[in-house]
């Protein structure tokens, strides 16, 4: 008991007599516990408070970002169900395949280099064999390395006219299935507006979950 409390109790026992003092000592004591129980209310009520406003600003952002991703599924949903879409996808390709047809083929541009190449090195052997600029053993080194450069240049032109010929082939075989290629990319647009139908409804039932929490710690018990 600290001092105050000693003197209080002393002045009282003088004053009124044991029992009387006592009864007056709890009087002075006893109402300071409401106004304790009041500020402990207090800070409890703060935290109810606090958790709502939390749960109130999360669902906000969800909300929001809900917002812009049905937007943005709308937006892929009508680029994936567009026809024309496709279409001109089809087109680029029917474009770029005329085109490497055109490179390939047996006068196109593909087959002229390797034939230019190797009427280079072969001009060079004969425009060699004829210079006197050079002595008999430089000579003979230059037109030994250009004798190697015109073998290995034929052989990889007839390499090239190899590969030229199949890609040409499976190039027009493309071709003939174009129609069905068109239908395939048609499946890939498909496919892609599945997944942004099954991920927008994932969204929708994780904001369904948190919405509906939120609603349980706003309503009162027993309603």
């Amino acid at each position: 008991m600290s001092r105050d409390a000693s003197v209080l109790r002393g002045w009282c026992v003088r004053s009124f007599g044991f029992w009387p003092a006592v009864l007056l000592l709890l009087l002075l004591i006893v109402p300071a516990q409401p106004a304790l129980a009041q500020a402990v209310y207090a800070i409890d009520a703060v935290a109810p408070v606090e958790e709502f406003s939390r749960q109130l600003d999360e669902l906000k952002k969800t909300f929001i970002e809900l917002n812009k991703r049905i937007e943005a599924s709308a937006t892929a949903i009508d680029g994936a169900t567009n026809p024309d879409a496709s279409r001109r996808e089809i087109a680029e390709l029917r474009a770029i395949v005329s085109s490497l047809l055109g490179a390939v083929a047996d006068n196109g541009e593909v087959a002229q280099l390797g034939a230019k190449a190797l009427a280079h090195a072969r001009a060079k052997q004969k425009t060699l064999a004829e210079d006197t600029r050079y002595t008999a053993d430089q000579r003979a080194f230059l037109l030994r390395e250009w004798d190697r450069l015109a073998r290995e240049t034929e052989t990889a032109t007839a390499e090239l006219d190899d590969a030229r010929g199949r890609f040409a082939k499976v190039l027009r075989l493309l071709q003939t299935n174009d129609d069905y290629v068109g239908e395939l990319m048609e499946i890939r647009q498909g496919n892609e507006a599945l997944r942004v139908v099954r991920d927008l409804a994932k969204q929708i039932h994780e904001a369904s979950d948190m919405l509906n929490n939120f609603i349980n710690t706003i309503t009162p018990p027993g309603t």
